[in-house]
């Protein structure tokens, strides 16, 4: 029996906004028991160590976590809503608050305190492959500007083939996002990992 394609969602429906310090109910409406993916609760790269420390933090530890940094307005972003349900997340901040960047060889960039970075994008199933990401890192462009980002890194993960990357793996974008964007390829000799910038 052949399935019919998941429908895709009216994306001109969604409206994204900053995230502020009171919106960590949409937060939990939005990533769900799971913490978005495995248990992550968007730290993974606020943590600077990964491994079994990792594991420890998953669930819990990185909920409460989160949920600090987001009470205390120390977490920039945007959401994505469809009326008032929550469909959609993107991570951005200055560079320095993702010290995992920094221990990620394949991430190596010269960059300085006015240097943000897009770390996370996360959008429920039903809303995916319809622009929501899109708009999210525009907003984000946005959030990034008007706090005096000089530069924006994204660190996209590039398809292999013809297929779409599984959600699981694409949680820091996919190259076409940001490329609309107006971000362009960061030079970086050695790296096969690109890293994409929109200078501001």
């Amino acid at each position: 029996m052949i399935q019919s394609p998941r429908p895709r969602s009216d994306c001109g429906t969604v409206s994204c906004r900053a995230l502020t310090c009171d919106d960590w109910p949409a937060i939990v409406e939005l990533f769900g028991p799971n913490g978005a993916c495995g248990g992550c609760w968007c730290m993974y790269w606020r943590r600077p160590r990964g491994g079994q420390l990792w594991e420890q933090k998953k669930g819990r530890p990185n909920r409460d976590a989160f949920r600090r940094l987001v009470k205390a307005g120390r977490v920039h972003g945007a959401l994505a809503f469809a009326g008032r349900t929550p469909v959609g997340w993107c991570c951005v901040g200055p560079r320095g608050d993702f010290p995992r960047l920094e221990r990620t060889r394949a991430l190596v960039t010269e960059w300085d305190e006015r240097t943000w970075a897009i770390v996370c994008l996360f959008i429920k199933l039903r809303w995916r492959g319809g622009g929501v990401a899109t708009r999210l890192v525009g907003q984000a462009v946005e959030v990034a500007r008007s706090l005096g980002a000089g530069r924006i890194e994204a660190y996209p993960v590039a398809p292999k083939s013809e297929k779409p990357i599984p959600a699981a793996f694409a949680w820091t974008g996919v190259p076409a996002i940001f490329e609309s964007c107006g971000f362009r390829v960061l030079p970086r000799a050695g790296f096969s990992r690109q890293v994409h910038v929109l200078d501001l």
